[in-house]
């Protein structure tokens, strides 16, 4: 009863259960100051005042019956909304505080500067509602912060704003949605002692990824300067992910991703005394660079861990680099509360034709819409918005929540996955395109678009209207099979959004993808820069190089970087890595591809797969693949990663291969590697035993072999009645291979594309005693069902 009676708390006294008393905001603080600081997170000290302090502040000005009757004058449509809210807020901020909270709100304020060794310390003011963050209302922002506030009297000004934005328009809509009584819900202040990212570097972190769910990631957003831009989402911020399971591992850097955001400004403190803010450019070097370190990177993640860990959900965390000491803060930490809370049905949406790609930004949420474009520059001009409309804007704030529910899709020019627009639409469970650069000079009003977020990490708007499918996936109704069923995925973009599935792992995970949309660039064009003759080439490839003074490098860790999210997204079941078979006119197609690359009439019995590996032709490009590879495995920590040999047509090219490898470091059996052969020649059936003696496994790659078995180019109009997969021949070839490996105690999986087309091929595939079936994700659900009831008719045919 005495702590509900204070007018100020110690954050370091509160604990999670004082949400009623102090919100849950400062009551998050609190339990991390007490309860977390001694496992190494900093959390900045401070003081709440209490619920207690703010009903004694309405009640000591007599503001009871000035918000009871404004709110029934609104209620019966008397007043509108932005006079109501006016009325309300000049009243709170025109009041004085009772005698007994002043006094105990400068107590507490000379203590912490005394804390600080400060004459007056600068502040952040949080508001904090008590029924802010509860787990049905999760929209936090609703009332404000203030920043670098300095000094008594600014202190008291600034509290009595933040009662006073209890009442602002967006806050009253809110709790009118909600179906809360705006008399039963108080407010606490959070006086925090600031973190200098105003030279430093700040932003959002949450320990789940924001899109598909997944959460075995911790996302981190970051800016520099303040946070303040980053969770307003006024700045594009770089964007780091990182692999929970392998933090544990001192040794390993188990980043997969760092993306550098356009960060073209950032929040400084204004003025020698402090209460103020103001944005300034950043300049060419800061927008260049990563804000954070791969050190910060995981010191942050690991807090991430242990926050998370600590209360047993999923969180959404602030946290702030301090400029002087380079010392990492959380600075706010509060449940995740839409993706943690997503069950039953996956939807697959798979857009089937559309208009001219128009631009590209981060992709909220997988769903496809297409709709009229709304563009709306400025907050004064939301009244004009039409319902179904896809806004269009440089960002949000909480101002624009009334209308963002009204819209179809929303695109802005600015922000991360942690931006105010990005995390209202996930909740609203709109599909969202954020910092796309500059859609508010490329679209127009009534515009005819589609927001395409079903395409990976990034949305696409389309020109016009698009044709899609949408279809629902039931992970729960999946029967158990004997025979492993894995996905063959390209993007990497798009692991995660499968993780859902009851897959056995990967079975095939295509390297060309990678290089053509994250690489772009010829291997040679790298490891021969200096060689290279097309100039345009040299100022592109120079230009994403940037940084890397070998430019070997960059292929290395993007090639890494991008397999890392497919090792990720089913660790620590196995992922097959197909080693890179591009033909020579897909290779000449690269950045600088064409000078390295023979013209070849037949280039799909060309010089291709393993052929190249070890030819003086392409041997150094193989070893950059190889580098990728072992960083994945030794420095990344995803050992679960097998390497796959593709068109492999001798013995002899499959010892040179294996040879090769072995002198890049890798060695089959070495740490736990395995190989595998891709069986899509008839001589790897023909010899199947022999090749069983050399790689770990096989991998039917049934178009090919199809294709090579029946002498059909499979992309022949003419020829096309003739191909078949279920040909005698083409069966025999798998049956044999099948039972040849076993035979020799190897593996056989099939990765084509027959069981995604034909689910009812499976079927043939157990009857031959397949190990393993790869399909497309989306044709999970059926060819399990078909393997199923396949294995429960083998018996009965024994």
């Amino acid at each position: 009863m005495e702590r509900e009676e204070n007018a100020v708390i110690w954050f370091e006294d509160l604990r999670r259960g004082d949400v009623p008393l102090v919100g849950g905001k400062n009551a998050s603080l609190g339990e991390m100051i007490s309860t977390l600081g001694p496992k190494g997170i900093r959390v900045p000290p401070g003081f709440a005042t209490t619920a207690g302090a703010f009903r004694d502040y309405i009640a000591a000005n007599t503001l009871d019956a000035t918000i009871a009757d404004t709110m029934q004058r609104l209620d019966e449509g008397r007043m509108t909304l932005q006079d109501a809210g006016r009325t309300i807020r000049n009243a709170i901020i025109g009041g004085e505080f009772p005698e007994r909270t002043r006094a105990a709100i400068l107590t507490a304020y000379r203590a912490l500067s005394e804390r600080a060794s400060v004459p007056e310390v600068s502040v952040a003011v949080r508001s904090s509602a008590t029924a802010e963050d509860l787990p049905d209302a999760s929209f936090a922002g609703q009332q404000e912060t203030y920043l670098n506030v300095r000094g008594e009297a600014a202190l008291l000004e600034t509290c009595r704003r933040c009662y006073a934005s209890l009442f602002t328009d967006r806050a009253i809509t809110y709790r009118r949605l909600k179906g809360f009584d705006h008399g039963q819900v108080a407010l606490s202040i959070g006086v925090q002692q600031m973190v200098r990212s105003d030279i430093g570097g700040s932003g959002v972190m949450f320990s789940i990824d924001t899109e598909s769910g997944f959460d075995k990631v911790v996302l981190i957003n970051a800016a520099w300067g303040l946070g303040e831009t980053v969770v307003q989402g006024i700045v594009s911020p770089d964007e780091y992910q990182v692999f929970k399971p392998l933090l544990d591992n001192p040794s390993l850097v188990p980043i997969l991703e760092r993306k550098v955001g356009a960060k073209d400004r950032k929040m400084i403190y204004a003025g020698a005394t402090g209460g103020e803010t103001r944005i300034v450019p950043c300049s060419k070097a800061e927008r260049a660079k990563l804000v954070l370190s791969d050190d910060d990177i995981l010191e942050l993640a690991r807090h991430a861990v242990v926050i998370e860990d600590h209360y047993g959900m999923a969180m959404d965390m602030e946290w702030a680099k301090d400029g002087e000491t380079g010392l990492l803060y959380i600075v706010q930490a509060r449940p995740e509360t839409v993706q943690s809370r997503q069950t039953g049905a996956l939807k697959s949406y798979r857009v089937t034709s559309h208009g001219p790609e128009l631009l590209r930004g981060l992709s909220v949420g997988q769903a496809v819409v297409s709709g009229p474009v709304c563009l709306i520059e400025s907050a004064e001009d939301i009244d004009r918005f039409i319902d179904g409309s896809v806004l269009v804007t440089p960002n949000t704030d909480p101002d624009w929540v009334p209308i963002m529910k009204r819209a179809a899709a929303i695109v802005t020019d600015h922000g991360g996955r942690t931006s105010h627009a990005a995390i209202v639409s996930r909740e609203l469970g709109l599909p969202a395109i954020v910092g796309a650069g500059n859609a508010t000079e490329l679209l127009h009003d009534l515009q005819e678009v589609t927001v395409s977020c079903a395409e990976g990490d990034e949305g696409i708007v389309y020109a016009g209207t698009s044709e899609f499918e949408v279809e629902e996936l039931h992970p729960e109704t999946v029967p158990e099979t004997r025979t492993r069923i894995m996905l063959n995925l390209a993007n990497p973009a798009a692991a995660f959004r499968w993780w859902r599935l009851p897959a056995d792992g990967v079975g095939l995970a295509r390297m060309e993808f990678v290089v053509s949309n994250a690489i772009k660039v010829h291997p040679l064009a790298l490891t021969r820069f200096d060689q290279l003759k097309d100039e345009a080439a040299r100022s592109e490839i120079e230009a994403l190089t940037k940084g890397y003074d070998d430019k070997s490098q960059y292929f290395v860790d993007k090639l890494a970087q991008g397999l890392s999210r497919i090792a990720a997204f089913c660790h620590p079941k196995p992922v097959i890595v197909r080693m890179s078979d591009f033909k020579t006119n897909e290779y000449a197609g690269l950045l600088g591809g064409r000078q390295f690359e023979p013209e070849e009439e037949n280039p799909m019995i060309g010089f291709r797969g393993a052929s190249r590996y070890y030819s003086p032709a392409y041997r150094d490009g193989f070893a950059l693949e190889c580098r990728a590879i072992r960083k994945l495995r030794e420095e990344m920590g995803f050992d679960n990663v097998i390497v796959m040999i593709p068109f492999c047509r001798t013995l002899g090219e499959a010892d040179r291969v294996l040879q090769v490898m072995a002198e890049a470091g890798l060695e089959r059996g070495k740490a736990g590697l395995q190989v595998y052969v891709m069986c899509e020649i008839p001589s790897n059936v023909i010899l199947a035993t022999e090749f069983a003696e050399r790689f770990d496994g096989f991998s039917i790659g049934s178009n090919d072999l199809t294709q090579l078995t029946l002498g059909i180019d499979r992309d022949s109009d003419a020829l096309a009645s003739l191909w078949d997969e279920r040909d005698p021949a083409v069966l025999w070839m798998i049956r044999t291979v099948i039972e040849k490996a076993h035979a020799a105690g190897a593996k056989v999986g099939l990765c084509g594309q027959a069981p995604s087309n034909d689910p009812g091929f499976a079927r043939l595939l157990v009857e031959a005693g397949i190990d393993t079936i790869s399909i497309t994700p989306d044709s999970f659900l059926a060819v399990k069902a078909h393997v199923a009831e396949a294995e429960r008719d083998l018996p009965a045919k024994g």
